[in-house]
């Protein structure tokens, strides 16, 4: 093994859902791996702690800030590979703090990128992008309701949004997550980085501790397990398309190994027309799934909501290979065994006999 393939791969924001199960692939087939995150959110402590009882010293924790240059170039500068995943992830909270949303998200990335430039430039770096910079992508006129959901009119897309539809920012949260995702595109063809920009779409599975702002599937979920009425945005016919975290690991992983056909790409990374599901779709199926009829209410849409969005993931297809292997079906009953074992009664029956 050289010098080189020892070291660590970098996750930024690696005890958040996605980067603890990033961490926990690599970890688990072999890689070191270096998480840097600042531990500021619901449930990130408990997946550090559940990643170190499973890997041991294969896993090392920093604990830091994205918005501190110095530990994240002594963290870069040790890294074989960069997966940045850390961020400012709720459209609501961009809308009450855009400045912290921009410093975490726009100058938060810039830091990574130029410790990237100037200590260790030959390292790849996957970023994790959203739908969101795409905007609202589709006016009312050119949307139908069919049954439980909206559907666009046009035929042009039928296979989902690709990555060659146009920018358009919708929401302080699109602005700092696009300036970003433009950021890391253009140091691949100004500076020669090996970048690769992973647009995602409502990725959901174990170790999401969903609320209302991020994690809306998850957040279903629990609302059902624990008896709670949710609020709808809008009239729960928007739709969005769904995917597996295990895919998505599956994805950035065959990204970061085939890094000489990625880098400098755009990729959508999502479910597909296969796995998309409306609002209240989804709230049929959890009640199928539970025996739980949900209550809930309506409430205005929210700045940047998208009536309809689902991912066009041919791109990645022919460039990898990869197809999402876990339906959505499948995925919720898995997800709901998480959360149900976490979270509901089954967990209070072990906490009340302990």
């Amino acid at each position: 093994m050289s010098e080189r393939d020892n070291k660590p791969v970098l996750v930024t924001g690696g005890c958040g859902f996605i980067g603890c199960n990033l961490a926990d692939r690599l970890a688990e087939r072999g890689d070191r791996v270096l998480l840097l995150d600042n531990l500021a959110r619901d449930g990130v402590r408990e997946n550090a702690q559940w990643l170190k009882s499973r890997h041991g010293d294969r896993v090392t924790i920093t604990v830091a800030d994205i918005r501190e240059p110095i530990p994240v170039i002594d963290a870069v500068r040790e890294a074989r590979a960069v997966l940045h995943l850390a961020a400012q992830v709720a459209v609501t909270d961009s809308v009450t703090d855009p400045v912290a949303d921009f410093e975490i998200n726009a100058r938060g990335t810039l830091n990574v990128l130029e410790a990237l430039r100037l200590h260790n430039s030959t390292a790849p770096v996957i970023f994790a992008s959203t739908n969101k910079v795409y905007g609202r992508l589709i006016d009312d006129g050119e949307i139908a309701l069919t049954g439980r959901r909206y559907a666009p009119t046009g035929n042009g897309l039928a296979g989902g949004i690709s990555e060659n539809a146009a920018l358009d920012f919708y929401s302080p949260y699109g602005c700092s997550k696009g300036t970003a995702d433009q950021y890391v595109h253009d140091y691949a063809r100004v500076f020669g980085l090996q970048t690769v920009v992973m647009r995602m779409s409502c990725i959901y599975g174990p170790r999401q501790f969903g609320t209302e702002d991020q994690g809306w599937i998850a957040y279903f979920l629990l609302s059902a397990i624990r008896g709670n009425p949710l609020t709808i945005y809008g009239d729960g016919h928007q739709v969005r398309d769904a995917l597996h975290v295990s895919d998505a690991v599956s994805a950035w992983l065959a990204a970061l190994d085939h890094i000489a056909l990625t880098r400098g790409r755009v990729f959508n990374l999502g479910g597909g027309p296969a796995n998309a599901i409306s609002l209240l779709e989804l709230i049929d199926g959890i009640t199928d799934l539970t025996g739980r009829k949900m209550t809930y209410r309506f409430a205005d849409w929210r700045p940047g909501d998208q009536p309809w969005y689902v991912s066009d993931t041919r791109a990645l297809s022919t460039t990898l290979g990869w197809a999402p292997q876990i339906f959505l079906a499948d995925g919720l009953r898995s997800l709901h065994s998480w959360l149900d074992g976490r979270f509901g009664s089954s967990q209070d029956n072990r906490e009340a006999l302990a």
